[in-house]
């Protein structure tokens, strides 16, 4: 403590002429070159540091270290009564609102943490052992005295109780923050409500936001109104005016809607329409039920799904579904209500440009600085070229059973017999353009055997499930750190072209029946590049469709020429 020292009788005369007083001045310590212009009209309670050009005025402050440069300014009470962790180590019942997957927030949280701790329940001891071991490093952040760090600024708050504040941080008229900690470059504002909540690097919550045992992951975006309770969002989501209530939210969640509630589920690169709504319980055993809105689902507007359930990646969900429908293995898919039914459209979105432009959005949008989250954007992955896959098998295989059916009956879904041949189509199509992309991108020499298999998508980043094995594995060990852990997705995600190519070179291999030659492998990424060209042939008709004639409908209205309503369109759109 050499660069601070107790305030001189001098000072505390000057300080109490400017309206500040203290429980105990022999318990306040400033720095070197503290000026008595700093404090303004402040009371001082417990034990206080006060940083290097640091301001507080009209405000109470009780057991709190202030870093340099920071501005506290009409603050009615901000005090750490008794030895706390700011939020680390609070059980978060996500999912399962009954708590069977309540896992228990830290500072250094990631997607892929927390989605082997709740998801993974199956692998008992890995997740008992991960909750140990964040328990365990939530105690080191146990203390008596909250921290300010530096360049923080601090106005108009009503409440503040026991909450770590990272440096460059702007909190500006939050009514009750209490038992948190807010990482660094955050943005907290008017009328927001925070109890047992972590705040990551560069997240917002503003606007009236209300969140309790929750964790909001960077450059994240929680405002207007959302109200959220046991629920985990990482990187990049973006929630205002609806409601979530115990779910996992992987990175760009998006729910922009008043009406719309998010219950005991999991999303990633999921888009709410207006009015989405869930039920997770049938009203025999409870709120026990959730379901599973794999990577890149979108709901239209007032769809509804009731638990359990679960659709397949890039699912676009359009009106009501009750039965408890099972796609999780056709990917790219509409689910749409018909007469009651839930219709399955098996790879029709792999024609859709919403599909393309939902891609490239989530890369122009990633603004993160440190980027813990591991996230994979590549459109062509052994993921999805797993689940295109299996969904050819299962198409082929009803297809042989009935060839003269109108329609089959698959996991409570209905499928059209056209539809079912149109999917087998663009299901090989997108596979064969995803096994050349994927070997032009990497280096198959530096290529593993534990990539050739399944692959995962764990909250956003895509695994080989050998490798999730032997993460879980590690995980088991006692002497195994969390930092080990992370470490090894951290690992994965550099390596993840190269494994991806080994992926390709298997699966090419398989389809050839032989060990692939140069010339195949050329010839195969020859082939996936005039396929891939094809499909955005077809994403770009459908982008025109969308900009055609017929939606040009209320564009330059008050003209009667149509090359005067043209130009209002193209300027417009």
């Amino acid at each position: 403590m050499g660069q601070y020292r107790h305030i001189t009788p001098e000072e505390r005369s000057l300080l109490e002429q400017r309206g500040c007083c203290a429980e105990s001045w022999e318990r306040v310590l400033v720095a070197d070159d503290f000026q008595t212009g700093q404090l303004r009209y402040v009371r001082l309670e417990g034990d206080i540091v006060i940083g290097s050009k640091s301001y507080i005025s009209h405000s109470t402050i009780c057991n709190y270290s202030i870093g340099n440069n920071c501005h506290i300014d009409s603050v009615l009470r901000m005090e750490c009564r008794h030895a706390s962790t700011f939020g680390n180590g609070v059980m978060v019942s996500a999912v399962n609102e009954n708590g069977g997957r309540s896992i228990p927030i830290y500072s250094e949280l990631t997607s892929q943490m927390a989605y082997i701790m709740a998801m993974m329940r199956n692998r008992t001891k890995a997740s008992e052992e991960l909750q140990r071991k964040v328990l365990a490093e939530s105690e080191r952040h146990r203390s008596n005295i909250a921290r300010v760090e530096d360049r923080v600024k601090i106005l108009g708050v009503k409440f503040i109780r026991e909450v770590n504040i990272g440096q460059g941080t702007v909190i500006e008229g939050a009514s009750h923050l209490e038992n948190g900690t807010i990482l660094s470059n955050a943005t907290v504002g008017v009328d927001v409500r925070a109890k047992s909540f972590i705040i990551d690097n560069d997240a917002t919550v503003e606007s009236g936001a209300c969140i309790e045992q929750c964790f909001v992951g960077e450059k994240s975006h929680l405002a207007n109104g959302f109200t959220a309770a046991d629920s985990l969002f990482f990187a990049n989501c973006h929630c205002e005016n609806g409601e979530a209530a115990a779910i996992f939210a992987g990175p760009f969640t998006v729910s922009h809607h008043k009406s719309s509630l998010l219950i005991a589920g999991i999303f990633s690169f999921f888009n709410a329409g207006s009015g989405t709504n869930q039920s997770n319980h049938l009203f025999k055993s409870g709120a026990v039920h959730q379901a599973v809105h794999l990577r890149g689902s979108k709901f239209g507007s007032n769809a509804y799904v009731m638990s359990p359930a679960i659709e397949g990646p890039y699912t676009v969900i359009l009106g009501r579904h009750t039965r408890h429908h099972d796609t999780q293995d056709m990917p790219y898919s509409y689910l749409i209500e018909e007469d009651g039914h839930s219709s399955l459209v098996p790879a029709i979105a792999l024609k859709s440009y919403g599909t393309v432009r939902d891609t490239e959005k989530w890369m122009s949008r990633d603004k993160r600085r440190l980027k813990r989250d591991n996230v994979n954007l590549e459109e062509y992955n052994p993921y999805l070229t797993g689940k295109m896959l299996r969904g050819v098998d299962i198409l082929t295989r009803l297809s042989e059973e009935d060839p003269e059916a109108k329609t089959y009956n698959y996991n409570r879904t209905i499928i059209k017999a056209a539809m079912l041949q149109r999917g087998i189509k663009l299901y090989n199509s997108a596979i064969a353009a995803s096994i050349g992309t994927m070997l032009s991108h990497g280096d198959l020499s530096r290529a593993t055997a534990e990539s050739c298999g399944e692959w995962r998508d764990i909250g956003g980043q895509y695994l080989p499930h050998a490798l999730v094995e032997k993460i879980l594995s590690e995980a088991e060990s006692s002497t195994t750190s969390l930092a080990d852990i992370q470490a090894m997705f951290d690992k994965a995600m550099a390596e993840y072209e190269d494994m991806a190519a080994a992926y390709a070179c298997n699966l090419l291999g398989n389809l050839l029946g032989r060990t692939p030659t140069t010339e195949d492998i050329v010839e195969a990424i020859a082939a996936s590049r005039n396929i891939h060209r094809r499909l955005r042939e077809a994403t770009e008709a459908d982008r025109l469709r969308d900009t055609g004639s017929d939606m040009m409908i209320g564009y330059g209205y008050d003209f009667r020429e149509i090359e005067e309503q043209e130009q209002d369109f193209k300027n417009t759109r």
